[in-house]
Parts: structure tokens; sequence; C-alpha cells
């Protein structure tokens, strides 16, 4: 028999859960995708300016690029070319030449300053300029906004327009990814009933997969629904035993009643629990785990908002992790608009809006009802408001800590 103490399994810490649950979790692979699939995935390999950006030392405005030394008052300039996007001036500028350019254009070999075109009087072939003090160089300089070799995207990063755009510039039609992590959800309980189809007297349309499913893919992950034949323990473990994926994720079937199956049917497949219960309001039931080939499960309360509370704190960072990501929650500090009571001993997470006060502050204001069967409210919620276990009362004005809930 093994010294060794058993695992506190139950009413585990939101924070112990969590690193339990991360636990070995890493990038599970890496993929080449084209740079229009790349949105929203994870780089694998950091991307480098193979050229400076700009290339060369390019007009910032429309006008007429001069050498400085030769600009004196009343002095007329002979007009020698044009350099245009794509098109520069073939020559240098002389003493006393003037070369049309335009925005983005390269700047002619030996101009030092661009005339902005407002202040610029053409005369046949010749320009003069009317100047108010010294004017601006309006010159970008080559390699001003990044140098040939210079790390541009580091590994971990998550693909957005902006770095995408970034990844563009730097001449990157293809980019190395971490592999999507494939999640199979499975919703249990027969009370339960597709959108579209028609109800039966005693049940609910099921809608806690479609809102995981979209998060998944927000997330960088690949849903798959799975269907299980009867809320019976064979059929559940059939549908979870036949699921090609990295994550199993079940919604509902967790907690301790008669027709709670999904750990007794998930105990053939040699199921090995990490976290039984969670010191969490909504969510207590949530339960981590890994089947006897590998797998990781992560079983989410029935109630929509449980399960949705519970996706935030536990299934985004594992996702994260399994693409290489940082999986910290990216918590924020906002003031209170109104009192709230002391809390019990479970953390508690609160469905709340966020706005910007008259002085520029972020204000948090909880909804009033938390009942964790309330999809209407989480659909109007854009954060949610972390009230520690046994927090005292807090007044309105003081700071708390919120996790903003991305909408877009």
């Amino acid at each position: 028999m093994s010294d060794k103490p058993a695992l506190d399994l139950k009413n585990l810490a939101v924070e112990a859960a969590r690193a339990r649950m991360l636990a070995g979790a890493q990038r599970l692979g890496i993929e080449t995708v084209a740079l229009a699939q790349a949105a929203g995935r994870v780089l694998a390999e950091p991307v480098l300016a193979v050229r400076d950006q700009p290339p060369f030392d390019a007009s910032a405005m429309d006008g007429w690029a001069i050498r400085r030394v030769d600009l004196t008052p009343d002095t007329t300039f002979k007009i020698a070319g044009e350099s245009a996007a794509g098109h520069g001036h073939a020559g240098p500028v002389a003493p006393g030449e003037a070369v049309r350019i335009f925005t983005g254009a390269p700047l002619p070999a030996g101009a030092d300053l661009v005339v902005i075109q407002e202040n610029a009087v053409r005369d046949g072939d010749g320009v003069r300029f009317v100047l108010g003090g010294e004017p601006a160089g309006n010159i970008r300089p080559r390699g001003g906004d990044f140098r040939q070799g210079e790390a541009l995207l580091a590994v971990g990063a998550r693909l957005d327009a902006w770095r995408l755009g970034l990844a563009a510039a730097a001449g990157r039609d293809r980019l190395t990814v971490a592999r999507r992590p494939r999640v199979a959800i499975l919703a249990t309980g027969d009370e339960l009933v597709q959108p579209g189809q028609v109800p039966g007297d005693h049940q609910i349309f099921e809608s806690g997969t479609s809102s995981l499913a979209a998060l998944i893919i927000a997330w960088g992950g690949e849903p798959v629904r799975l269907e299980a034949a009867a809320d019976r323990i064979e059929a559940i473990a059939d549908a979870v035993a036949g699921a090609s994926a990295d994550l199993i994720l079940t919604v509902g079937g967790a907690s301790v009643g008669d027709h709670d199956l999904v750990k007794p049917a998930l105990a053939g497949l040699g199921l090995t629990l990490r976290v039984e219960t969670i010191a969490i309001r909504p969510g207590k039931p949530t339960w981590f785990g890994h089947l006897a080939d590998g797998r990781r499960v992560l079983g989410l309360p029935g109630n929509p908002a449980s399960a949705l509370v519970c996706a935030e704190l536990f299934l985004r960072p594992l996702l994260a992790a399994l693409t290489g990501a940082d999986p910290a929650l990216g918590l924020h500090a906002a003031r209170l608009t109104d009192a709230l009571p002391g809390n019990g001993p479970r953390e508690h997470w609160l469905r709340a809006a966020l706005a910007v006060d008259d002085h520029g502050q972020v204000a948090v204001t909880a909804f009033s009802d938390q009942d964790s069967s309330l999809v209407g409210v989480f659909s109007r919620a854009d954060a949610l408001l972390r009230r520690p276990a046994g927090a005292a009362p807090a007044a309105a004005g003081e700071v708390v800590t919120v996790l903003p809930l991305r909408r877009a």
C-alpha cells in the first residue's frame, strides 16, 4: 500500500482547480497556413522582417522634394521631374531643382525636405514656396517602421487583423501556427431538445452547446458536437469512446443526482479525476480529469450561466495552453456603481456591465438577478465581477476585480 496521501479533489479553490487543469497542458502541434486563414490562430514561429520598412526614405505628404540648403526667400526652383508611389524619380536632385512628389513615393537622392503642396506656387516650369517659418521635413525615414532582421511577432501571439497586417507588411504570405485543439461537446439530459425541434411538455431547448461551440472557435479551437443515443450510461460512454478529440467537454450530468450519469459512464473509459468540485458560484459541480487514452475531460454544469462562467474561467485558459498562448485570465480593476453584500464561502463571479463614468474611470454594475439558469442576463453582460470567498460587504466606489468578456 502506498503511503502517498490521497489527493483532495473536492471544493477546490478556483486558482487551485485551474492549476490542476493546466498541469501538463502544452501546444499540441504546428502547421503552416495561408495568411488569409491565419486569423485567430496562435503563432508557432516568430515573424522576422526580411527588409527595412519603408525600404527607402519616403515622402509623408504630397508636395515638392528639394534640398533644404537651397530654400531661401523668393527662390524659384526648376521642376526636374516627378516621384510617385511605385515609380520614383530616376536621378538625384541638383541644386535649385524641385521634384514633384506624392505620399509614399521614394525621396530622390540629394533631397532632404518635402515642402507640402499647400505652400507651393507653380509658375510654368518653376515653383516657389510661401512659408511662414521653418518647414517640417515631411519624410518617413528608411526603416522607420521596422528594420531587416527585427522580430516583429513572437511565438504565442494570437493573430488579429493588426498583427496579420504587420506580417503582410513583412512580406509573409504563409505563417506557422499552432494546431487547433479539437473539442468534442456532449450535452446530456432527456429534458433537452435541439432548437428547431418540437419540445415535449417537460422539455426545454438546449442552448449551452451553441454558445460553447462559438466560444471554442473564438478561443482557437475546433468544436465537434457529440450526440448520445439516450440519457444512459452506455450511450454516453459510446459517444465519448468514438470521439476523435483532444478535449472532451461535457455539459450537464455532473452533479450528484440519480440522473447525473457522465462520470459513471466515463469510468469505464478509465476516467481519472483531478478536480471533482470547485468552491465557486455558479459552477460548483465543474470537474476535470483524464481518460485512459490521455484525452482530457472538462465537465461543465448544465445551467447555461454556470457553464459559460466556468468556460471563461477554465476552458479558455486550457485552450490557450493547448495552442501555446498565455493562459492568464486578463483581469482588470473597476469601481462599483452600487454596494454589494458580503460573500459566502465560495468565490462568486457575478455577471455585470461595464461603463466609463464621468471621471473617465471604468465602472462596473452587477446585475440584480444572478440565477444560474438565466441566459438573458448573460446576453447583456460584458464582464464577470469577482467576489473572493468570504469577502466583506463592498461600498459603491470601491475597486473590484473584473474579467471583461470579449463580445465581438
